[in-house]
């Protein structure tokens, strides 16, 4: 590994799921052991039954600024996982960013603009129909992304 290479931080797009916890997990391993920076992602997206906006749950449904709401939920998720797993110096040191648009374009923008080394995602693993139907956001950025990608799955079977 060169110098160059050990500046470069890696990228881990989360969107909260246990997908997400996985990868993030993993990638500090990873990061730690090659001596590089984390950088976690959380791109927001419109749900498309409320535009600009996410429900907030406990608060009577309602609406706030998805940026907002994005933000507190990217600092709590990165407080539970550092809670969870003080032994990952990585983790503990992590920074993050929060980014507006479809998830595998600022996935692979973001990666662009920090010069990522790599890109760990979490995978739902569908196969069969549902991945026919909906596509997978990890296989575009494997395809698209001109960095090295890991896909880290659960290990639970999907349903096709």
């Amino acid at each position: 590994m060169t110098e160059e290479q050990s500046n470069k931080p890696v990228l881990v797009p989360v969107d909260f799921s246990p997908h997400s916890e996985n990868a993030l997990v993993c990638a500090a391993e990873l990061a730690a052991t090659l001596g590089n920076k984390l950088v976690i992602l959380h791109v927001v997206h419109d749900p498309g039954d409320a535009p600009g906006y996410y429900s907030v749950k406990g608060r009577g449904q309602q609406l706030q600024r998805m940026e907002d709401v994005a933000a507190d939920m990217l600092s709590e998720f990165l407080l539970r996982m550092q809670e969870q797993y003080p032994g990952l110096a990585a983790l503990q040191q992590a920074t993050t960013m929060l980014v507006v648009g479809l998830p595998v374009n600022r996935i692979l923008e973001s990666a662009e603009k920090i010069d990522a080394r790599m890109i760990i995602m979490g995978s739902q693993g569908r196969t069969g129909l549902a991945h026919a139907m909906l596509g997978s956001k990890a296989e575009q950025v494997v395809r698209l992304a001109p960095i090295p990608v890991m896909i880290v799955k659960n290990g639970e079977k999907q349903e096709p």
